[in-house]
C-alpha cells in the first residue's frame, strides 16, 4: 500500500497563495462568525443572572430587551458573514481547481508514450476527473472549516475555563474517547480510500475500452460476457463503499453520545454545585450552567463536523497523493529540448538499433539500413516483425536501448521535438478522428490556411465527398463514426499531407480502402512523393512493387532489401510472398 505523503498537505495549501486575498477575507469573516458564537451564550446567562434571578434593575441596553436586540444582530451578523465566507470560498475554490484541471491535462499531453503505457486510461481519467472533483469539497469547505473549528474550539476552551473551570474539566473528559474512536478508523479508512479509488480508476477505463469497442462485443454476442465482467468490478467497488458507509455512519452517532454524556454529567455535577451539595465548592449560579451546557453543545459541535468530515478529508488527501504523484512524473517530454530545429530534409539511418518495449524481449535486433532524402522504400514481414516499431523510433515516441537513429546525420536525441515532428506525417492503418469540423480535423487547430487544406483533400482525393457533407465545416462525430472506413483513411491522408512535410509515413494507410480509392491514392501518392522521403509499410504489393528500397524484416533483422525486381531474382522470402499473393 503507497504511503500516505504529507507534502500533499501544503501543497494544497500552496495552491492558495495567488488568491491569499480571499482567504484573509475569509478567515476576517470566520473570526467574526465564531465572535457572535461565542457572545450569544454569555447573552444569555447575563439575562438569566442578572434580571430573572437576581432583579437587577434594568436599563437602556443593559435590559432583557436590550439584550434580546443584541442577541438578534448578532444572529444577523453572523449570518451576514458566514455567507459571505461561503460566496467567497466557492469563487476561489473553483479558480484552483480549474487551474489544477488544466495542469493535469497540459501534463498528460505531455507525457511520452511509454508514460501513458504505464498509466493506461482508466487511471488517467479518474485522476483528471474523480480526483479533482474529490479536492472541491476540500477547497471549498473543508479546509477553512478546520481552521474555523480548531479556533472556535480554543476560544471556547478559553470561555469556559475563565468562567468555572471545574464545570470546563468536566466538559473536557469526553476528549479521551473522541480521540481514542477517531485513532481506531483513521487507517481502516485511509486503506478502504485507496482501493476504492484504484477501482474506480479500473472502471472508468472498462468504460473506456469497451465502449471504443462496442462494436466487436456486439458482432461476437458478447454482451452478456462484458456485463458479468463489470458487474464483478463493480460488486468490489459496492463493498468499498458501503464499508465506507458504515465506518461514516460510526462515526457522527459516536460522538453524538459522548456529547449527551458530558452534558448530562454535567447537569448532574451543576445541580449540585446550585444547591451547594458539595461544601467548599462555590456556589453555581443558573445562567452559568445553561451557557455552559450551550458552550458544551458547540464545543462538540466542531469536534461532530470534523468526524463528519474526516472522510472526506481521508479521501482528499488520498485524491491529492495521486494527483501530484501524476504531476511529479519527472519523464515529461519538451517540444522545445535539443539543440537542432533546421527543416528536414529527408534522410533517415538506423546504426545497430536494438529495442525492446519491456525488460529483454528484443523487438529489433541489430537493425541498419539508410534512406536518401526523396526515396520511396517499404517494409514488409510478418506480424510482430518490428516493422510498425521502425516507424515509433523514427518519431521518437519510443527511445531504442542500443543504437542509434539519425535524421539528416543528427541523432536524433539532438532533435528539437517540435521540429522533428513537424517535419514528419503519419498515416495509420486505425484512424482517429476527433469531435468538431472536417477542417479542425485536417488542421488540428494549427494556422493551417483554408487554401492549403482544400489542396491536401484535393491531393488524398477525399474533395468530392467532404463537398457532399458540408465541405470544411461539415460535422465529424466521435471517432468519425458518420464517415466510411475509406472516408476517414482519406481524412487522415489529407491531415498528413496538409503541413507538406519531409518524411511520409504510411503505416498500412491502404489496408482498409477499395480498389478504385486505392487507385486515386496511388495518384496522390505520386504526386506528394515526389522529392519527399516516403515510408511505407503495406500489405498490398501494389502500394510497395514502385518503391526505391523494400527491406524484409523477419524476428527484428532485416534479413532481405533491395528493390522489387531485386528482391524477385533472389528468389527468397520477398519472392515466396509476392507468389502467395498476400502479406501477414
Amino acid at each position: 500500500m503507497r504511503k500516505h505523503n504529507p507534502s500533499s498537505i501544503l501543497r494544497l495549501a500552496k495552491m492558495m497563495k495567488p488568491y491569499r486575498k480571499y482567504l484573509y477575507f475569509v478567515f476576517f469573516c470566520v473570526l467574526v462568525s465564531n465572535l457572535g458564537v461565542l457572545v450569544k451564550p454569555y447573552l444569555v446567562k447575563i439575562i438569566i443572572d442578572d434580571f430573572l434571578t437576581s432583579g437587577l434593575p434594568q436599563h437602556g441596553l443593559y435590559s432583557i430587551t436590550g439584550l434580546g436586540i443584541s442577541y438578534f444582530l448578532v444572529v444577523l451578523l453572523s449570518a451576514g458573514f458566514t455567507m459571505a465566507q461561503r460566496r467567497t470560498l466557492a469563487r476561489f475554490g473553483q479558480s484552483i481547481l480549474h487551474k489544477l484541471r488544466t495542469d493535469v491535462m497540459d501534463h498528460i499531453l505531455h507525457m511520452p508514450i511509454t508514460t501513458l503505457d504505464k498509466y493506461g486510461s482508466g487511471r488517467l481519467i479518474t485522476r483528471a476527473t474523480n480526483d479533482v472533483e474529490t479536492l472541491d469539497e476540500f477547497y471549498s469547505d473543508i479546509l477553512v472549516t478546520l481552521f474555523q473549528d480548531v479556533l472556535l474550539l480554543i476560544s471556547l476552551i478559553f470561555m469556559m475555563v475563565q468562567m468555572d473551570w471545574q464545570l470546563a474539566l468536566v466538559a473536557f473528559t469526553g476528549i479521551p474517547a473522541i480521540a481514542l474512536i477517531t485513532i481506531l478508523i483513521r487507517k481502516v479508512l485511509k486503506r478502504n480510500f485507496e482501493l476504492m479509488k484504484a477501482i474506480i480508476g479500473r472502471i472508468n477505463g472498462f468504460f473506456a475500452e469497451n465502449i471504443a469497442g462496442m462494436r466487436i462485443i456486439q458482432a461476437f454476442n458478447r454482451q452478456k460476457n462484458k456485463l458479468e465482467e463489470f458487474r464483478q468490478l463493480n460488486e468490489s467497488y459496492l463493498k468499498t463503499t458501503i464499508i465506507q458507509l458504515k465506518l461514516h455512519s460510526m462515526l457522527r452517532p459516536a460522538m453524538e453520545v459522548v456529547n449527551s454524556m458530558i452534558i448530562a454529567l454535567l447537569i448532574w455535577f451543576g445541580y449540585h454545585r446550585i444547591v451547594g451539595d458539595f461544601g467548599g465548592t462555590a456556589v453555581l449560579e443558573l445562567g452559568v450552567l445553561y451557557a455552559f451546557t450551550d458552550y458544551v453543545k458547540q464545543f462538540f459541535e466542531p469536534i461532530n463536523e470534523l468526524a463528519e468530515t474526516y472522510t472526506t478529508i481521508q479521501s482528499a488527501l488520498v485524491s491529492a497523493d495521486r494527483i501530484f504523484s501524476l504531476l511529479d512524473e519527472k519523464n515529461q517530454e519538451d517540444p522545445l529540448a535539443g539543440d537542432w530545429d533546421q527543416p528536414i530534409v529527408g534522410k533517415v539511418e538506423f546504426r545497430d538499433v536494438w529495442f525492446a518495449y519491456d525488460a529483454d524481449n528484443w523487438i529489433l535486433k541489430g537493425v541498419n539500413f539508410t534512406v536518401q532524402p526523396g526515396e520511396k522504400v517499404a517494409f514488409v514481414g510478418s506480424t510482430g516483425a518490428g516493422k510498425t516499431t521502425i516507424i515509433n523510433l523514427i518519431g521518437r515516441y519510443y527511445i531504442p536501448q542500443k543504437g542509434t537513429i539519425l535524421i539528416d546525420d543528427v541523432p536524433l536525441e539532438r532533435w528539437k521535438l517540435k521540429a522533428l515532428r513537424g517535419g514528419i506525417s503519419v498515416v495509420l492503418q486505425d484512424v482517429f478522428l476527433f469531435v468538431g469540423t472536417i477542417a479542425d480535423n485536417i488542421s488540428i487547430h494549427s494556422d493551417l490556411s483554408e487554401a492549403q487544406i482544400h489542396q491536401a483533400l484535393e491531393v488524398s482525393c477525399a474533395d468530392e465527398f467532404v463537398e457532399e457533407c458540408g465541405g470544411l465545416k461539415g460535422e465529424v462525430t466521435e471517432a468519425g463514426m458518420n464517415f466510411s472506413t475509406g472516408q476517414r483513411q482519406l481524412l487522415s491522408f489529407a491531415r498528413a499531407i496538409a503541413r507538406n512535410p519531409a518524411i511520409l509515413v504510411l503505416d498500412e494507410a491502404t489496408a482498409h480502402i477499395d480498389t478504385e480509392t486505392e487507385q486515386m491514392i496511388q495518384t496522390s501518392i505520386a504526386k506528394i512523393s515526389k522529392d519527399r522521403t516516403s515510408i511505407f509499410i503495406a500489405h498490398r504489393l501494389s502500394t510497395i512493387q514502385t518503391c526505391d528500397c523494400i527491406f524484409f524484416l523477419e524476428k527484428g533483422k532485416i534479413i532481405e532489401q533491395g528493390n522489387h525486381e531485386q528482391l524477385m531474382r533472389q528468389n527468397g522470402k520477398y519472392a515466396d510472398l509476392v507468389r502467395s499473393g498476400q502479406q501477414e
